[in-house]
């Protein structure tokens, strides 16, 4: 290791490998009451990686990844790693028109996919996009890099490799292969495209080379995370969150691994109780529903020492403060796509006001600042601004992208993020909210969390987001949409009364619209950009 490089540089490829040797027989996998150790995921991982090899997938070639989590998923993403070439996760959530852009914008050679989940029918979807896929024919397809697709299950109809052959064609690439590629792997070469959820428009590729690893070695000391620990993991796993804290944190620590499906608030809650999970993440959708589960069918549970909940909104303050009081000690913490989880994340002694009504602190290896949009210039304490990231785990770029790229990142390294925050006296970071989501209303700046906050503390609403419409008299004015609490009634009229006299007339909805679900990302954040629209159709010309 060069003097200059403090923190050894490790490739993703190998974590698996590095675990079993320290950890071998310790468990380090639940999924659906069948349990591995750490030497079964390394041995499988291995074997995938030469099944990879057989198939003819070379270093540096992107493979898309579509499937929910499962064992396969992480077996899959480590040994795409492991071979070099470029994992690309999709959201389970994508349909056929979504999945075609990634694949396409992605340069996508391979396709691993599930077979099915719940309605959805990944294989008829693959026909739909590929039908040619196996047959020779696809560069005559809108895939012209997509050669092949490996798929769980019977894939008959589907064009594809099944997931059981491609292991049964391991044999034609060696262990020793496999360990020469493996030790050939650049750390500072791209080793995944993480697509960005979309709350603000379509997703753009996000470049990250193996410096993951330091971002998660750094934050397990942080939350001194350790072979003791077993984290409960119902994030996405295409998704850097789950990534990262799920099967790339227990890697790296020996800490067990409780994964499921798809999030489920009673069976997250089963599972935190029967196997005694000490590590909780989420955001604030998935702590709401655990908590509404809970007051649902009241049940004794084992306290988590700790976990991240994304916190600092003030829609987010009240869930935060009952998540700490129904599972324990949570910390809060802020990041993105573009520069990992945690570049703020509080400390296991960070007071609980701290934990809920901010974002932590800076990590170790990352700058913030908080700039005014609009002079450029950066905010003194506790004056509010856009949320500016410079850091070793900054994005090498939106793939094929480069003039968003170059807007993104400045000439000083910093990444602009288009969100808005405060660093406070403290030293504390709190994210305010996505600064397009801000509304100006009749010249007043109007924080649409502050009145998501004040809506949900009415008692027939259970879920409320807050959007912008044009107005010709005021430039925008506040919509609103409202989920309603089962069982309960309510109008337009009734939630506008709610809010006269209480807050600020200009803040106000000025439509209201009642939805039974929210338009959301894979990760749990609610797509605004979509709500934005839906408010446009229904109320265009209306906004008063």
């Amino acid at each position: 290791m060069p003097a200059s490089d403090w923190f050894p540089k490790r490739t993703l490829g190998l974590l698996p490998r590095d675990a079993a040797r320290e950890h071998g027989a310790r468990e380090a996998l639940l999924f659906k009451g069948k349990r591995w150790s750490f030497a079964d995921l390394a041995s499988e991982i291995d074997t995938a990686a030469r099944g990879l090899m057989a198939l003819g997938i070379a270093p540096g070639e992107k493979v898309a990844l579509w499937m929910v989590n499962r064992p396969e998923f992480i077996t899959a993403a480590f040994a795409v790693m492991k071979v070099g070439a470029v994992l690309v996760p999709i959201n389970t959530r994508f349909r056929s028109e979504d999945t075609a852009y990634v694949l396409a914008q992605s340069d996508a050679s391979t396709l691993i996919l599930g077979a099915r989940s719940g309605p959805v029918d990944y294989f008829a979807m693959l026909r739909e996009l590929a039908p040619s896929v196996g047959t020779g024919r696809v560069s005559e397809t809108r895939f012209p890099h997509l050669r092949r697709a490996i798929a769980l299950g019977d894939v008959a109809a589907a064009g594809a490799v099944s997931w059981d052959a491609m292991l049964a064609g391991a044999a034609a690439a060696g262990q020793r292969a496999l360990e020469a590629r493996a030790e050939a792997v650049d750390p500072e070469a791209t080793a995944f495209l993480m697509y960005t959820s979309g709350t603000t428009g379509f997703p753009k590729g996000v470049m990250h080379s193996h410096r993951i690893v330091r971002n998660v070695v750094d934050r397990a000391f942080r939350m001194a995370i350790t072979a003791s620990d077993t984290i409960l993991m119902y994030l996405p796993l295409f998704h850097l969150f789950g990534f990262s804290e799920g099967m790339l944190m227990s890697m790296v620590t020996g800490a067990r691994q409780v994964l499921t499906e798809t999030f489920d608030a009673d069976e997250s809650l089963a599972l935190l109780a029967d196997e005694r999970a000490t590590i909780l993440h989420g955001f604030d959708t998935h702590y709401k529903g655990l908590i509404e589960a809970l007051e649902r069918a009241p049940r004794a549970l084992p306290r988590i020492r700790t976990g991240i909940c994304a916190a600092g909104m003030s829609s987010s303050t009240t869930i935060a403060r009952k998540a700490r009081a129904a599972f324990g000690p949570l910390v809060s913490g802020y990041g993105m796509s573009e520069f990992g989880a945690g570049a703020s994340i509080g400390a296991l002694d960070s007071t609980e006001e701290q934990c809920v009504e901010a974002s932590g602190e800076p990590a170790p290896g990352y700058e913030i600042a908080i700039l005014d949009p609009d002079t450029g210039k950066r905010q003194p304490i506790g004056v509010p601004g856009e949320i500016l990231v410079r850091s070793y785990m900054l994005m090498r770029g939106y793939y094929d992208k480069p003039e968003e790229t170059a807007r993104a990142i400045d000439a000083d390294g910093f990444m602009h993020t288009g969100d808005m925050g405060v660093m406070r006296p403290d030293g504390h970071l709190r994210f305010l909210g996505r600064y397009r989501d801000m509304l100006k209303i009749g010249g007043e700046n109007v924080d649409p969390m502050e009145v998501e906050a004040f809506l949900m503390t009415h008692p027939a609403i259970n879920l409320a987001a807050v959007v912008s419409l044009s107005d010709a008299r005021l430039s925008e004015v506040a919509v609103a949409f409202v989920r309603v609490e089962p069982g309960r009634a309510l109008t337009e009229a009734d939630v506008v009364e709610y809010c006269r006299g209480k807050i600020a007339s200009f803040k106000i909805p000025r439509r209201v619209a009642f939805v039974d679900d929210f338009p959301m990302t894979g990760s749990g954040k609610i797509q605004k950009v979509k709500l934005r629209d839906e408010a446009g159709r229904r109320f265009s010309g209306s906004g008063g």
